[in-house]
C-alpha cells in the first residue's frame, strides 16, 4: 500500500511538471467528531493540500451539524484558509459554509444530495476568481454502497461550483469536482477513507486540471449512550 501511494504521488507531481494547466496534488484530512447533545454533532478537522510547491493550502475547520430527521441534516462550517502565495508567504482568509444535506437509504445503497453556500470574508485570490475560496453556491450529489461481509464501502460524488457574483466571471458554473473512493469499516472509533479526485475549472481564463489523491482519517468520540445506528458517519468536507 505504501509503495502504491508513493508511485501515485510521483505520477501526480510528474504530470504537474509536464503540463502547465495540469497539476497533481495530495489532500490529507484528519480530525475528530462527537456529540454535544442529542441530534447536535460537532467536528474539528485540519486539511493539507500538497502540490508541486509543497503545502499550498492549509485550513482548520470547525463544524456543527443538527439532525432534524434521518434524511435531513443542516450544518454550518467555519474555515480559516491559509493559502501559499508566489513569495512563499501564506495569506489568511475566513469562510463560512452553510450546508443542507439530504440522504435516502435503499437497503445498502445510500443516495445523498448536499447544497452549500460558501461566504468568504476576505479573498485569498488577488487576481482571478477561485471557486474554492471565493463566494459560491455548490451542488453535490453522492452515492455509496455498503458491501455485505466486506470492510470496504465504495462511494462517489460529483460537485458543481456556481459563481453568484456580478463580476466578469459571475453567474456561471466555474468548476466540477469528481470523487471516487472507498471507506474502510474498521473496529473502534476510527474512520479511514481513500479516494481519487478529478478537479476541473470551467468558464475561467487559464483553467486548472487537477488529479488528486485524497486521504482522510477521523476519530469518533463515543457518546455516553451507545450509538445503535448502523449508518456510517458522513464526511464533513
Amino acid at each position: 500500500m505504501i509503495r502504491l501511494i508513493g508511485v501515485f504521488v510521483f505520477v501526480l507531481i510528474y504530470s504537474g511538471v509536464c503540463a502547465q494547466s495540469t497539476e497533481g496534488q495530495v489532500w490529507t484530512e484528519k480530525g475528530f467528531k462527537g456529540q454535544i447533545v442529542k441530534k447536535l454533532d460537532y467536528g474539528v478537522e485540519w486539511t493539507n493540500r500538497i502540490g508541486n510547491q509543497g503545502f499550498e493550502t492549509m485550513f482548520p475547520q470547525l463544524s456543527m451539524k443538527y439532525k432534524i430527521t434521518d434524511w435531513f441534516r443542516p450544518s454550518i462550517d467555519y474555515r480559516l484558509i491559509l493559502k501559499r502565495q508566489l513569495n512563499s508567504n501564506y495569506d489568511a482568509s475566513n469562510r463560512l459554509n452553510f450546508n443542507i444535506q439530504f440522504s435516502k437509504l435503499f437497503d445498502r445503497l445510500d443516495l445523498g444530495m448536499r447544497f452549500r453556500y460558501q461566504y468568504s470574508f476576505d479573498n485569498v485570490s488577488n487576481a482571478n476568481y477561485e471557486p474554492d475560496f471565493d463566494k459560491a453556491f455548490r451542488l453535490k450529489p453522492s452515492l455509496s454502497y455498503d458491501i455485505k461481509n466486506s470492510i470496504l464501502t465504495p462511494n462517489s460524488s460529483i460537485e458543481f461550483f456556481y459563481n453568484l457574483s456580478n463580476g466578469p466571471f459571475g453567474k456561471r458554473f466555474t468548476k466540477t469536482r469528481l470523487f471516487v473512493g472507498v471507506d474502510f469499516e474498521l473496529t473502534g472509533p476510527h474512520e479511514v477513507s481513500l479516494g481519487y479526485i478529478y478537479d476541473q475549472s470551467l468558464n475561467l481564463p487559464d483553467p486548472d486540471y487537477r488529479h488528486i489523491l485524497n486521504l482522510s482519517y477521523c476519530y469518533k468520540i463515543p457518546s455516553k449512550k451507545k450509538d445503535k445506528s448502523k449508518k456510517k458517519g458522513v464526511r464533513w468536507l
